[in-house]
């Protein structure tokens, strides 16, 4: 199956202790089927600013977007699309999906199961406020507990930190897109960093058209399980396409 170039591009967005090529299994998968993707670096500073960001590289790519978000990047992607044209759709890839308010750190505690507090390391910066990234002694485990040991340890040495003002700021748009949007959600049944309870909740609450829940995967599911999640993404390309061609 080869997906028409016209197509929405899809924009991949990276979520807290993770990076752009957290995602490089999923674009080589989509590439394959001539699919054209973009991973953002996600700076991971603020939901408003991050999500400014991303909207300017959705402009700049001047067509269509099936927006992506991984983690926190879920927060970034719902906030980025309110009142976007450009964008057609959202997929929720182990991804909070908030409603206005509802903040990162709110929502990983709303329901009993993760275990990410105690494996952070905080320090301060220059800028103010604290910034927070997983000790590497505890990645693999908490993060990345189904990939190997030499791949997580990588991805911990490699994990972009994230501020507390990001995780704990709530949603600013008084209209999250997945309200008006078509939705798509995966996640792992052995997420420890966002309960799949919470994720569950989350999609129901979106009216996702699909929620697809892939048994013994971890929070680390782009890296993990990249055909799982290419095909949600691909998912929600053909069904844009299939009512494009019904308007």
């Amino acid at each position: 199956m080869n997906i028409p170039v016209q197509e929405p591009t899809v924009v991949l967005v990276h979520g807290a202790f993770a990076e752009s090529a957290s995602w490089d299994g999923v674009i080589a998968r989509l590439q394959e089927l001539g699919v054209e993707a973009v991973a953002v670096a996600n700076p991971l500073r603020s939901v408003t600013g991050d999500a400014a960001y991303v909207r300017d590289v959705v402009a700049g790519l001047g067509r269509p977007v099936l927006l992506v978000g991984h983690s926190y990047g879920g927060i970034v992607i719902t906030e980025a699309a309110a009142d976007n044209p450009a964008v057609l759709g959202l997929v929720y890839v182990s991804a909070f999906a908030p409603d206005h308010g509802e903040s990162a750190l709110e929502l990983s505690t709303r329901q009993p199961g993760s275990t990410l507090g105690d494996a952070l390391t905080a320090y301060p910066v220059s800028t103010g406020g604290n910034e927070l990234a997983i000790r590497l002694d505890r990645f693999g485990e908490q993060f990345a507990a189904d990939v190997s040991e030499s791949l997580a340890g990588t991805m911990g040495r490699t994990q972009r930190p994230v501020t507390e003002r990001a995780l704990a700021e709530g949603l600013p748009t008084r209209a999250p897109a997945w309200r008006t949007l078509p939705s798509w959600f995966v996640f792992g049944d052995q997420d420890r960093n966002i309960p799949p309870a919470e994720l569950r909740a989350e999609a129901r609450r979106a009216g996702a058209r699909t929620i697809n829940e892939v048994a013994g995967a971890s929070h680390a599911i782009t890296v993990s399980r990249p055909s799982e999640v290419a095909g949600t993404v691909l998912e929600a390309l053909r069904e844009l396409r299939n009512e494009g061609a019904a308007a």
